[in-house]
């Protein structure tokens, strides 16, 4: 059907594929840059214990078994409320939910800088999970009410750049609030970090009440044209586009638990980036703390470009399993190859770029597929669902190559093991594809 709508309805005319540039544009200007705001500090925020670690377990006695545990006890939390909190989303709107996980989650950042036993460091991090549960699911359902399924993995990019620039970020600013404010007001440079970078979630959770609408429908920004024409590529005015209600049906979806898997072995090689990045630059001969924070740049900066041109193509070309495929199985073999351990610092930052980028870009082209099997009445639990299910590689992976790590003295068993298991997501996603596929077909 011809969706197109006239200049002389107000809205600029769009190709019979109901593309229209200028209208997706005028949205991506008033939300995207605001929100990747948001998902950069929010992912700051969980990460930076990653660049504290070089500090605080000496500071404070811990072990890698007991970081580990604490950077993966996170997701414990954050899996308990996912769903609920995306629930709430569809139910309460984007505004209140957005506002209310900033306030807590930046409050529980800060007061990291009061860890002094394991037991501390555990409590808080489940509870900066619990805080943040529902932020990054309720991102992927908000923008289903403005971008139809042929725009989501680029749109998706931008917030899995998000992920590099606060790598970038933080390679940038931790590793010099950790050596240069240690001892000002008598407090360790690993507890600045936490305060100066926990703080911003206030700030925006302020900004954010004032920002954000809930839906297309409320905005005055957009004349009833536009909303008209919006409500129309969506092809679901009734509710992505009008903002109807919040349903469990998702959660009865098998396809869904089939994502889930294949959430699963994604962020559990992505995490293990995040989380241990720091560690294994320094495994490979750089020992001062402003250089190591300075080297996680080059894989992150590198990883944010690329992702952004490989979903941007993906979305062009309406490939997104193949592109899947491709970027998420390079990212096994890069992952794989580290364990050659590189004779040279350059060849060893090569293969952890080559990694970053194609798994990093692999993840926003995944969230392209499962949101175009989901009905608009499943979708708020659906996507929590695989997001929540997913996620839970975030409690076992951290532990585990803790673990790993502890016991070994070296990653290489649990880069290993990452690789096959992304290699099987791969399989299993092709699979669930085409069985769809001939369904349809039948």
């Amino acid at each position: 059907m011809d969706n197109a709508i006239t200049r002389a309805n107000g809205v600029p005319s769009a190709t019979a594929d109901g593309t229209d540039d200028a209208l997706y544009r005028k949205i991506s200007r008033r939300i995207i840059p605001f929100l990747f705001i948001c998902y950069v500090v929010s992912f700051l925020d969980r990460i930076n214990i990653g660049f504290a670690q070089l500090q605080l377990k000496q500071d404070l006695g811990f072990t890698d078994a007991m970081y580990g545990l604490g950077a993966g006890i996170f997701y414990i939390g954050y899996v308990l409320f996912e769903v609920p909190s995306n629930l709430l989303l569809a139910k309460y709107g984007a505004r209140r939910s957005f506002v209310r996980i900033m306030l807590l989650w930046g409050a529980a950042s800060v007061a990291m800088m009061f860890v002094a036993t394991p037991t501390q460091f555990y409590v808080l991090r489940f509870l900066l999970g619990v805080f943040e549960a529902g932020f990054f699911p309720g991102i992927v359902l908000y923008l289903t009410y403005w971008f139809p399924p042929r725009r989501r993995a680029s749109v998706m990019s931008i917030f899995f750049a998000g992920v590099m620039v606060a790598g970038v970020l933080g390679g940038l600013l931790s590793g010099w609030i950790m050596r240069d404010m240690a001892g000002i007001l008598g407090m360790k440079g690993w507890q600045w970090m936490f305060v100066i970078e926990g703080a911003p979630a206030l700030v925006l959770a302020v900004v954010g009440h004032f920002w954000l609408q809930d839906y297309p429908r409320d905005v005055p920004w957009l004349s009833t044209a536009e909303k008209a024409r919006l409500a129309a590529d969506l092809g679901e005015g009734s509710i992505t586009a009008a903002g109807g209600h919040a349903s469990a049906a998702g959660l009865r979806n098998p396809r869904v638990y089939v994502f889930a898997f294949v959430y699963f072995a994604m962020t559990a090689a992505t995490l293990t980036l995040n989380f241990w990045m720091p560690l294994m630059i320094r495994d490979f001969g750089v020992s001062d703390v402003v250089q190591v924070s300075l080297y996680t740049v080059i894989p992150n900066a590198i990883g944010a470009v690329g992702l952004l041109f490989i979903a941007g193509r993906a979305d062009r070309r309406a490939s997104h399993p193949r592109y899947f495929a491709l970027c998420a199985t390079g990212g096994a073999v890069a992952l794989a190859a580290l364990t050659t351990h590189p004779a040279s610092l350059v060849a060893a930052l090569a293969l952890l770029s080559t990694a970053t980028v194609l798994l990093f870009a692999a993840l926003p082209i995944f969230w392209a597929i499962p949101t175009t099997y989901l009905s608009a009445e499943a979708r708020a639990g659906g996507i929590a669902v695989i997001s929540s299910v997913g996620i839970t590689s975030g409690i076992v992976s951290p532990w585990a190559i803790g673990r790993i790590k502890t016991a070994t003295g070296s990653m290489d068993d649990a880069l290993y093991i990452l690789s096959g298991l992304i290699v099987l997501s791969v399989f299993v996603l092709l699979a669930a594809v085409r069985k769809r596929a001939q369904e349809a077909a039948a």
